[in-house]
C-alpha cells in the first residue's frame, strides 16, 4: 500500500511529455489551418476540430497528472511547480483552441503573412517547449533545457514585435474597421499562444533552479 504512494519518478514525466505532445499536435493543426485559409479544397472544419481533439486529449492527461499528484505522497520535484507547469502547458493548449475558434467565429477567410509568421512562430515555441518538458528528468540535460527555454523567450518577443506591426497596418490602411478590429483580435489571440509558451517555459526555468 505504502509503495503505492510512491510512484517512479518517470510517471510524472512520462504524463507532463505526454502532454506537451498534445500541445505539438495541436499547434501543427493551427499552423495547418492558418495557412490554408484562402486556398480551394480544403477543409478548416476538419483542422479546427483537429485542434479540439487533442486539446479534448490533452484534459484527460491533465486530469491523469492532478490524480497522481494527489495520491502520491513523494514527487520528483516540488509539488507545486509540477501543478503549476501542469495548467500552464493546459493553458497553451486551450490558447490554439481559442485561435481555432477564433477562424470561424470571425469569418475569416483569407490568410495573412502576419497571420502565417504567428501561427509558424507558435508552433516552433510549442516544438521547443515539448522538448524542454520532455528533458526535464535528465539533470544532465540542464544547459539543453535552459537553452531551450531562452529560445521560446526570443520566439515570443518576435512574436510580439510582428504583432505590434500588423496591428499599426491595419488602422494605416484606411481599409474596413470590421475587418481590422476582428483580425486585430485574431493576432492577439495568436500572440497568446506564444505568452502562454513563455509562462511554462519560466516555470521550467524556476524548476531547474531549485533542484539544481
Amino acid at each position: 500500500m505504502f509503495s503505492s504512494l510512491m510512484p517512479q519518478r518517470r510517471e510524472f514525466y512520462e504524463l507532463l511529455a505526454a502532454h506537451s505532445d498534445r500541445v505539438v499536435a495541436g499547434a501543427n493543426a493551427m499552423l495547418r489551418l492558418v495557412n490554408c485559409l484562402g486556398e480551394r479544397n480544403q477543409d478548416v472544419a476538419a483542422l479546427a476540430q483537429e485542434v479540439d481533439q487533442n486539446e479534448k486529449s490533452a484534459d484527460k492527461i491533465k486530469a491523469a497528472l492532478i490524480q497522481l499528484l494527489h495520491k502520491s505522497f513523494t514527487t520528483p520535484i516540488n509539488r507545486d511547480q509540477i501543478h503549476t507547469l501542469t495548467i500552464e502547458i493546459d493553458q497553451v493548449i486551450n490558447a490554439l483552441r481559442r485561435v481555432a475558434q477564433a477562424v470561424e467565429m470571425y469569418n475569416i477567410k483569407d490568410s495573412t503573412v502576419e497571420g502565417r509568421e504567428m501561427a509558424s512562430l507558435g508552433a516552433d515555441a510549442c516544438l521547443r517547449l515539448n522538448q524542454a518538458v520532455t528533458l526535464l528528468g535528465d539533470k544532465k540535460r540542464t544547459a539543453d533545457i535552459i537553452e531551450l527555454c531562452k529560445q521560446i523567450e526570443v520566439i515570443e518577443s518576435k512574436g510580439d514585435r510582428i504583432e505590434r506591426s500588423a496591428v499599426t497596418r491595419l488602422f494605416e490602411a484606411g481599409g474596413s474597421p470590421w475587418i481590422a478590429m476582428k483580425m486585430r483580435e485574431f493576432y492577439g489571440l495568436q500572440e497568446d499562444v506564444l505568452d502562454r509558451c513563455e509562462d511554462a517555459a519560466k516555470t521550467i526555468e524556476e524548476i531547474l533552479i531549485e533542484n539544481s
